[in-house]
């Protein structure tokens, strides 16, 4: 289960983000402020299995809630209109988002304590990792 994403997560490193926001087709400015930016990112499961997970900075705070393996719209940070699907895959926490013919994968894993997000588009790869606070 989704179990130990739960919590609030703090992000401690962010490694070829602005690439990964290129890629995406993220107009200059908001790579500038994005990569600025260390969100928290919180995770909870409500009663009825829901699952919500929050990235909140002092830039903007989104808020995505959904059940695994059951597709939804999201709108991004960067306010791409995506259809996206979560699930779970060797105990990664997958987040396929589908917009305009094109794809990307955000794989989320929490290993040694840190959840560690690649988030990939094509071949490039991001690599955002979190620390569990207390």
């Amino acid at each position: 289960m989704v179990d130990k994403f739960v919590g609030t997560w703090k992000m401690i490193n962010s490694e070829n983000f602005d690439e990964y926001m290129k890629a995406l087709g993220v107009g200059f400015a908001t790579r500038q402020v994005g990569n600025r930016t260390k969100p928290n990112l919180v995770v909870s499961v409500d009663d009825q299995g829901l699952v919500c997970m929050k990235s909140q900075s002092t830039f903007k705070t989104t808020e995505i809630k959904f059940k695994l393996n059951e597709s939804f719209e999201e709108t991004t940070a960067d306010d791409r209109k995506t259809t996206t699907m979560m699930s779970l895959d060797n105990g990664k926490l997958v987040q396929k988002q589908t917009w305009d013919g094109k794809e990307t994968t955000i794989e989320r894993e929490v290993t040694d304590g840190k959840l560690v997000a690649k988030c990939k588009m094509g071949d490039v790869v991001a690599v955002r990792t979190y620390v569990k606070e207390a």
